[in-house]
């Protein structure tokens, strides 16, 4: 089999003050077409930066120090970036791992598709629109002809990753780098994305390297697997092998860490690695901490209570009734979440079950239905200082840590604006106290303080949300895809951490996930959602083992089976 890409003994450095850090180390792989080529690790492994050397898209002052990449009997590290321009979007295509970045915010969806055709393909705007239409239908978007005209905010997180993957393939390349393709999608989605990579591989002979932390992504699609580990190739084989039989002990660890679907465990297992170089986390006993401290002890069994709540969302506009367009996000939604449970949501993206919290967490108004929080209705326009107290007692994670912080607020001012706004504490100093215990709590150094949120990984950001979270003293946790973003040694560390927290603090926790293995172990009792209506409602062990409704079944049908590869 003939190697459409190889990449030999690459090195790639990055200036500091503190001297030149290495992110790359003599790294070699090679992906032939028709291959996928699975590159694995956690974060700061240097998976993501092999592939920015390949399309010479390195983040500056980042450079090649060593090494050499050979593009179809090309060498292309020391190519201009004038030669490099023709050979990206053609040749190779490029499928970043935030869809929110990618896109511009500015112009509509068919434009920017239409804008890539014609530039690449060099055809016509009519044949560019046409295009278009097919491109987003291969990708799964439903009604893809009027999405033409809507904006990325107009899409769900999944749906915005659907439009990159589209535009990816709009210069039919021959090599396509996949940056995380499937971070942000549902497991039917990520399913479909994964079989279109595999049948594009098959009809045009086309080479991919997927890069993710995702293990059952690389069980899934790829035919081949390289593990990289502190910027070095540690490992690399046949998927089968490496997955089944792993050679080298961070391979090992790494597996062992991924959740499973097939049981329930008390506890995820944590990458630990022969350097010790991955953070524990363990939760100090907070039966007199700060937390529990004036805290209300609630009589009602019934923690949230939602009856026929219904919302819609407007997608078209227009003077004339008959020509707008809207969609109901959710439509007559009734569930009870108990005191102290862990209730779970799962479904597709666009099944509303981020809107469904939103509601809950009062950041959207609904069109009818109730919403009561401890017995308390908290739409109700009477009594609004009750319903603020009452409010105050629910706090929202959210799925990206590094958006819903405030990039320009220090840590400490972070944590300590929730407990300011509801003066939880009697002054200044004692609020500080608080916000350094609170940062400690959740396993972050209190040097963190006085940085800014960019100065920190996904995982640590995630536990500045969660410190955030906590600063107001919630009795009901909203979780909406905490972990989503995150690799399996920093996801079970915060799972971990939100599992002991429930448990010390009798927190009510609703989580959302499309991550069915991490819901499995994560709550007691799991609804469904599809098309913004509830399918089905039942213990966590009762719907993966023995699901009744067919959506539930077709759900877990698509999991990966990582069971076939544990140790």
């Amino acid at each position: 089999m003939t190697n459409l890409l190889e990449i030999n003994n690459l090195s790639v450095d990055f200036p500091s003050r503190r001297g030149q850090v290495s992110a790359v180390n003599k790294v070699s792989i090679a992906v032939a077409k028709g291959e996928v080529l699975g590159l694995v690790g956690e974060s700061g492994a240097g998976k993501s930066t092999v592939g920015n050397s390949v399309i010479n898209l390195l983040e500056p002052p980042g450079f090649i120090s060593g090494g050499e990449i050979i593009f179809d009997g090309i060498r292309i590290d020391q190519l201009s970036n004038e030669e490099m321009r023709k050979i990206r979007g053609t040749k190779i295509g490029t499928i970043f791992q935030d869809p929110q970045t990618s896109l511009n915010p500015l112009m509509t969806i068919g434009k920017q598709l239409s804008e890539t055709l014609i530039e690449t393909l060099k055809i016509s705007g009519a044949s560019a629109r046409e295009k278009s239409i097919e491109l987003l239908e291969s990708v799964g978007i439903p009604d893809p002809e009027p999405r033409l005209d809507s904006y990325p905010h107009q899409f769900s997180g999944g749906m915005r990753q659907r439009v990159v993957i589209a535009l990816a393939l709009s210069g039919d390349p021959d090599l396509i780098i996949a940056d995380e393709p499937t971070t942000a999608l549902d497991v039917s989605i990520q399913k479909q994305i994964l079989d279109l990579i595999k049948s594009l591989c098959k009809q045009r002979n086309l080479a991919v390297i997927i890069v993710t932390h995702d293990i059952g992504v690389i069980a899934e699609i790829a035919d081949r697997v390289a593990v990289m580990y502190n910027g070095q190739l540690v490992e690399q084989g046949k998927v089968a092998q490496v997955l089944q039989k792993p050679k080298h002990d961070y391979t090992k660890s790494l597996i062992s860490a991924v959740p499973s679907g097939d049981q329930k465990l008390h506890r995820f297992t944590i990458v630990d690695y022969i350097d010790g170089s991955t953070e524990k986390v363990t939760l100090e006993n907070v039966s007199d901490h700060w937390l529990s401290k004036n805290k209300p002890s609630n009589t009602h069994d019934i923690a949230v209570s939602v009856k026929n709540l219904s919302i819609e969302f407007s997608i078209r506009k227009a003077l004339f009734r008959k020509n707008r367009l809207s969609l109901k996000a959710v439509d007559d939604v009734s569930i009870e979440i108990k005191t102290g449970e862990s209730f779970g949501l799962v479904g597709e993206s666009g099944s509303g079950k981020s809107t469904l919290a939103r509601l809950i967490a009062g950041l959207y108004t609904p069109k009818s239905g109730d919403i009561n929080i401890f017995g308390h209705n908290v739409l109700q326009k009477t009594e609004k200082t009750k319903t603020s107290l009452v409010r105050r007692k629910m706090q929202m994670i959210f799925q990206d840590p590094y958006s819903s912080l405030n990039s320009r607020m220090t840590v400490e001012d972070i944590v300590s604006e929730p407990i300011r706004f509801h003066r939880s504490t009697e002054n200044q100093s004692e609020t500080s106290i608080v916000v350094r215990d609170l940062i400690s709590f959740v396993g972050m150094p209190r040097t963190s303080l006085r940085k800014y949120p960019h100065e920190f990984s996904g995982g640590q950001r995630q536990r500045i949300s969660i410190a955030r979270a906590l600063a107001s003293r919630p009795e009901i946790l909203i979780c909406d895809e905490p972990t989503s973003a995150l690799d399996v040694s920093v996801q079970a560390n915060i799972l971990n951490l939100l599992k002991d927290l429930q448990e010390e603090l009798s927190l009510t926790m609703l989580f959302i996930s499309h991550d069915l293995p991490v819901i499995r172990q994560m709550c007691d009792r799991v609804a469904v959602m599809q098309n913004g209506r509830i399918c089905e409602i039942a213990e966590t062990d009762t719907l993966f083992d023995h699901p009744y409704h067919e959506y539930s079944k077709h759900l877990l049908g698509l999991m990966p089976r990582m069971d076939l590869f544990r140790l």
